[in-house]
């Protein structure tokens, strides 16, 4: 990669774009609303039961002009994008965010949180994994907490997670989708014992929604 194309990189002028659609958000708090989605690749967490492997390795997704994203996202009616990967937070999200509020967009950032924070976001759904913990400065600015249930032990890692986020945060439980069957049983009886947690579904599955 050439020296340009890092400092473009580095100043988040350039992105390493997998894919960009407009579609239906699945998942969590803001399930059901449409958004233009922008998934960009590389991923230092590299979850075992990731449903987007492909996403992994940056060097498969050529860095994008990032203003060329953007033209991309500003023909979407719903003037709302996603944000999501991959692991978003391992590049500078300030010029995108900065760029797509100034064309009246809402922002929505979907993370681990395992790097620092950049952009202005509306809303940041963290999800956190034990392989990556978020970073601290993550938990109080995070506007819902997701955590993805794979197995029992996961419970405990949510409960320890959900102590470190602020008082409004919404917290979600979602079964891991492979393990939906077997898991949505404890994840219920947990919700019924434990209300300050909901359920999220990944619908656009179910949905058949890409």
């Amino acid at each position: 990669m050439d020296k340009k194309t890092l400092e473009l990189l580095d100043q988040g002028k350039m992105l390493p774009l997998m894919e960009a659609f407009y579609s239906i958000q699945g998942e969590g708090y803001n399930t059901g609303k449409p958004s233009y989605f922008i998934r960009v690749g590389g991923c230092d967490v590299g979850c075992h039961w990731c449903d987007v492997k492909e996403s992994w390795n940056a060097k498969l997704h050529p860095p994008t002009l990032t203003d060329e994203i953007i033209k991309q996202v500003e023909a979407c009616s719903a003037k709302s994008v996603i944000v999501t990967g991959g692991e978003p937070l391992t590049y500078n999200l300030d010029y995108f965010c900065s760029q797509i509020k100034k064309r009246g967009f809402k922002t929505y950032l979907e993370s681990s949180g395992s790097n620092k924070l950049t952009g202005e976001w509306d809303w940041i759904a963290l999800s956190p994994k034990k392989n990556k913990p978020p970073v601290e400065e993550l938990f109080p600015v995070a506007n819902e907490l997701k955590v993805i249930i794979s197995d029992a032990s996961d419970f405990e890692w949510a409960e320890l997670n959900a102590k470190k986020v602020k008082d409004d945060c919404i917290l979600y439980l979602q079964p891991e989708w492979s393990r939906a069957d077997e898991m949505m049983q404890q994840i219920v009886d947990f919700v019924m014992e434990n209300p300050r947690w909901q359920i999220s579904l990944q619908s656009h599955k179910y949905m058949r929604i890409p």
